[in-house]
């Protein structure tokens, strides 16, 4: 369940004040050099290499965000999961390094937070999502010391590994805050590589309680997946809450308070002792999308109002939205994004030359599921109406040891070798295989 009426602060934002300095054209003008925006623009490249676009990203360094969780169960080393941005820019393309901190969509421009007024054709808003650590009171001075730790940030990913490998008992706490988040699998994944780790030392899983905290009424939104991980932590002896929040962390005490919540909001409030917490936290838009026109009207978290099929703004026609900070009713993932993009490309050059945009997205997603050290449940599905789907001639709602060499391994090659490059969708090349259920 979540509360809408919870972050009011999200909704009205002053709006920045930048004197421009200098403004420049770029036909094609994408905002965020993460996933979304290197690989929507390799494809669009890809079928037209003469195209003028230019990809605002403030960063030097591009991540593998799916590799934090692996880095937090001490399976990679954080810099396993970077490269530098300028080796995943696509030749050809113009990269901005500044931050976009004004949209005005009805004069087709973007201001960056150096003065840049950048005028565009067409704009591609791809920024990733914002991260509210000050959501959750307390969480920001309590993070990265004394067992409290986030995989949703490489600042702290590893603090993560440090505190699950030297755990010695007590309790351990993993929350999902009570917003849409990126992977929603990663709170649950993180949990049960540390049970494993806890399980593997003499005496101190007996001495441990482990406990998973959410303000949804099941495990995962698909009820396939949600019936296996119901089995794992039942088999793993894990406490589940459902209707928790975490809304404070105390770290003098050791305490997180959680609101315990009904069908109207919070009844109820719940302190628990932790020696170990690890907090998925609120997420939403960056504050510069909600506080612009491309906004969903009167929505709290901000997302770029695109068309659920299209990937075309609802008011804007030449403005498109993909991955993590848009409206899609999907989850939000890399692999949502792997098959976003060349829908996008493929509508957006139809808007370019004045035809119907005939690409569709599917809500295709995918979740890898890992349920310990060795198992992953391979979670596909279309997020639009819940549906298992299968890449592969296999039933998806299985623990399979195959899918944690993919999970480890193989996907990690394919998202810097692949993806970023524009390179078709691998299910693709295998789809008269797939499994198709009963």
């Amino acid at each position: 369940m979540v509360n809408l009426t919870q972050h009011p602060s999200q909704i009205q934002i002053p709006q920045p004040q930048t004197q421009v300095r200098k403004t420049i054209h770029h036909q094609i003008l994408a905002i965020g050099g993460g996933s979304a925006g290197i690989a929507t623009s390799s494809q669009l490249l890809a079928k037209n290499s003469a195209l003028d676009i230019a990809i605002i990203e403030p960063s030097d360094i591009h991540y593998y965000q799916p590799g934090w969780t692996l880095t937090g169960g001490g399976v990679f080393q954080i810099e396993d999961t970077r490269k530098p941005q300028k080796e995943v820019m696509p030749k050809g393309v113009t990269w901005i390094k500044d931050k976009a901190v004004k949209l005005n969509p009805d004069g087709n421009t973007v201001i960056t937070a150096s003065g840049l007024e950048i005028e565009y054709d067409c704009l591609i808003v791809c920024p990733g999502i914002q991260i509210d650590w000050h959501l959750i009171k307390g969480l920001k001075q309590a993070l990265g010391k004394e067992g409290v730790t986030s995989n949703y940030s490489p600042i702290y990913a590893p603090y993560t590994w440090e505190t699950i490998k030297n755990f010695q008992g007590g309790n351990a706490l993993f929350t999902f805050p009570n917003t849409p988040i990126k992977c929603g699998g990663a709170p649950q994944k993180v949990m049960y590589m540390a049970d494993d780790t806890f399980r593997s030392k003499s005496g101190v899983r007996e001495r441990s309680n482990v406990m998973f905290l959410t303000p949804a009424t099941k495990m995962f939104s698909v009820p396939a997946y949600s019936n296996i991980l119901e089995n794992v932590v039942k088999e793993r002896e894990i406490e589940v809450k459902f209707q928790h929040n975490l809304k404070e962390i105390r770290p003098e005490t050791k305490e997180a308070i959680f609101d315990i919540l009904s069908e109207s909001g919070p009844v109820d409030e719940l302190s628990i002792k932790y020696d170990m917490i690890h907090v998925a936290p609120p997420q939403s838009a960056p504050d510069f999308i909600k506080q612009s026109p491309l906004a969903v009207p009167n929505n709290p978290y901000g997302w770029v109002d695109v068309d659920r099929d299209t990937l075309q703004h609802n008011r804007y026609p030449n403005v498109f939205g993909i991955g993590d900070a848009s409206s899609l009713p999907t989850s939000k993932t890399v692999a949502a994004v792997r098959k976003q993009a060349p829908v996008l490309a493929e509508n957006l050059l139809a808007f370019l030359a004045s035809k119907p945009l005939q690409a569709r997205y599917d809500g295709y997603t995918c979740c890898p599921l890992i349920t310990g050290y060795d198992k992953t449940v391979m979670a596909e599905f279309n997020g639009y109406n819940g549906h298992p789907i299968s890449s592969f001639p296999l039933n998806p709602a299985k623990e399979r040891w195959m899918m944690w060499i993919m999970k480890k391994h193989l996907m990690p090659w394919i998202y810097w070798n692949r993806m970023l490059k524009g390179s078709r969708f691998e299910g693709d090349y295998i789809k008269f295989m797939q499994w198709h259920g009963k």
